[in-house]
């Protein structure tokens, strides 16, 4: 309960804490909302197509901004200012421009305005007395012109975010409005947030919806069981046992369920292998990888709850849906795409996965791909390199065949490889079901050029070229560090992709699994695993297990209340949103009824039914300058 308590973490990564701040700004501070609807209408339009862009740029400027655009009314010989007609007028009374110290610094005060200039061309004789300055215009070269007016605001523009804004970055978004750009509004999204993350946050911090977002993190914090799922049958099979479906008794939420057999484990000495897995898992909080969302553990199996994946493996998929293996071009570059997204996000958090092949690039209902099974991953610190002969034959890269020091790189050459057999329909430095000896195999991957078929584009062929180099300082991607997913974006072979609308999960996908289908081996064929024998636990393996059973992981059991609406049920305030008694501090404990049998024997109250334990330095009035009882009497 005593964690981080910045807006950063609150806010922008709690999926809870950020739904409550909204709340808390909505109906206790209208007047910070516009700045909420300001951040989420940037966000979309970040994401939005190219050609709807454009469109949307404008109405953001001018409902944020106050900028107002006019079309067809200017000559390359004009000095500026719009034509008689009234084309592209704006049609509002909102021309802002590059004075805005005129801006109003009260929101709640809406007597003391005045009528500003229009932005029509028809009145464009008209002045604004304000501090001085008159009203003028900026044409930009494509023959628009972008209205630079000064006006104090009026009653009607209630969205403006100016008073948060200087003056050079309004000139800014002013001056590049014509290039539709995904990253215009950079610089005024960070003061929105920077400004958000002052007053507003305090005030939010001293209220009931912080409190109850405490109750939310208590709630998380709870122990996790084997009675909290139900289970069902078997998916698959891991290194240390079963994969089964799952479901979240208290949601109903599906998962898979990936148990590790505590002494199978300990007779194959994994201890550090499966505590490395689960806190890499832990860490990561992206689309396209799988996600933990629980790791509890129980007598006989330490178990980690994962993303159900219900549209089988890219292995599956390339070979055993009939007809030629392989994948048409832009079925291979949507999966390639979405495994760049997931490598960045990995390479990124520091984090090199060491097994990008088919079988671990699974499908999920809609046909999104994740990266899965991260047992070879491992965390590199800043600046430093590893060593480790480990991988799949025939997807290993040269570097950690001979045994060298590597960071990122092998994920590249792996990368080369699944998309050359997406394409293809085999790997390329091994036919399917060939029988050839490791050494073989190891001998082509550092020797032999690959071969490319008429299956194979300019730019498909080119891309697989360059990761597939064998010296990794000329391999695609290898040059900056973290960072190489960018030169791989870069290549042509994506030219296509919205990469903003790919990231959102906005783009379809080019095959969506059938729900009826099982796209997988047949369970009567998933080999069982034998007893295990000789191996007894004991309380030297305490320590590891109490490493491994750390219960919720906070995002995914956020947006699991949010999805399954539990938090929409449960997150019920007083009437005219007064504090609920539970939010009530020092309210008096409520005294039980006396039944009609006293010598019954009360029931043992639960952890879920006892008052929610508060961490007294979160709530101490010293934080926010606001005592508990001026919060709850405004609240």
């Amino acid at each position: 309960m005593g964690g981080d308590v910045s807006y950063d973490y609150v806010v922008d990564q709690q999926p809870i804490g950020r739904e409550l701040f909204h709340q808390f700004c909505k109906v206790k501070r209208p007047q910070y909302f516009r700045y909420i609807t300001f951040l989420d209408d940037i966000a979309r339009y970040e994401i939005a197509s190219d050609e709807n862009r454009g469109d949307l740029v404008y109405d953001l400027a001018k409902r944020y901004l106050g900028l107002c655009t006019t079309e067809g009314q200017a000559t390359e010989d004009s000095g500026g200012g719009g034509g008689d007609g009234d084309d592209g007028k704006c049609d509002d009374d909102s021309g802002i421009g590059a004075d805005t110290k005129t801006k109003l610094s009260n929101h709640d005060d809406h007597h003391e305005q005045q009528q500003s200039q229009g932005c029509q061309g028809k009145d464009k004789d008209k002045t604004v007395k304000n501090n001085g300055s008159s009203a003028g215009a900026n044409q930009n070269a494509t023959g628009k012109v972008i209205n630079s007016a000064t006006a104090i605001r009026n009653p009607d523009d209630d969205d403006f975010v100016l008073d948060v804004l200087n003056d050079d970055i309004v000139a800014q978004v002013r001056s590049k409005l014509l290039g539709s750009s995904k990253e215009l509004f950079e610089a005024s999204v960070q003061a929105v947030r920077t400004f958000l993350e002052g007053e507003p946050f305090r005030e939010f911090e001293a209220s009931m919806y912080f409190h109850r977002y405490l109750q939310w993190k208590w709630l998380e914090a709870q122990a996790i069981t084997y009675k909290t799922f139900r289970m069902y049958r078997v998916l698959g099979k891991g290194g240390f046992g079963e994969v089964c479906a799952c479901q979240v008794r208290a949601t109903g939420k599906m998962y898979a369920c990936k148990k590790l057999e505590k002494k199978r484990i300990k007779k194959r000495k994994g201890e550090s292998m499966v505590l490395i897995e689960k806190q890499i898992l832990q860490k990561i909080n992206s689309r396209f990888v799988v996600n933990l969302a629980y790791a509890y553990e129980t007598k006989d199996a330490l178990c980690l709850v994962l993303t159900i994946m219900n549209g089988g493996d890219l292995k599956f998929h390339i070979y055993n849906m009939g007809g030629d293996p392989g994948f048409e071009p832009n079925r291979a570059k949507f999966y390639a795409a979405e495994v760049v997204c997931g490598l960045q996000h990995l390479h990124q958090m520091g984090i090199v996965y060491r097994d990008c092949k088919p079988e671990n690039i699974l499908l999920d209902d809609t046909g999104h791909v994740r990266i899965s099974d991260l047992g070879l991953a491992v965390e590199i610190p800043e600046g430093e390199l590893v060593r480790g002969r480990v991988g799949t034959v025939g997807y290993m890269a040269p570097e950690v065949i001979d045994n060298e020091k590597y960071s990122y790189s092998p994920d590249w050459f792996s990368f080369g490889c699944l998309l050359y057999e997406m394409i293809e329909g085999q790997a390329p430095f091994r036919a399917r079901k060939e029988k050839v000896k490791r050494e073989e195999v190891d001998r082509r991957v550092k020797e032999d050029a690959e071969k490319y078929s008429h299956k194979f584009s300019d730019e498909a062929k080119s891309l697989c070229q360059q990761l597939l180099t064998k010296a990794v300082k000329s391999r695609l991607g290898c040059r900056n560090g973290r960072y190489g997913a960018r030169e791989v974006k870069l290549h042509p072979f994506f030219n296509s992709i919205n990469w903003k609308r790919l990231e959102a999960g906005l783009i379809e996908p080019p095959f969506v699994p059938d729900p009826h289908a099982v796209y997988a081996k047949d369970v009567l064929d998933i080999e069982q695993f034998s007893t295990v024998k000789g191996v007894n636990l004991d309380a030297t393996d305490e320590n590891f297990y109490s490493k491994f059973n750390t219960g919720s992981v906070s995002i995914p059991w956020q947006n699991e209340m949010l999805e399954t609406e539990c938090f929409r049920e449960l997150n019920v305030f007083g009437q005219e949103e007064s504090p609920t008694p539970d939010l009530l501090v020092n309210a008096p404990p409520v005294v039980e009824k006396p039944g009609c049998f006293p010598f019954r024997r009360k029931k043992k109250q639960s952890a879920r039914e006892k008052p929610v334990p508060f961490n007294e330095k979160l709530l101490s009035s010293s934080q926010t300058g606001v005592t508990i009882s001026q919060t709850q009497s405004e609240s």
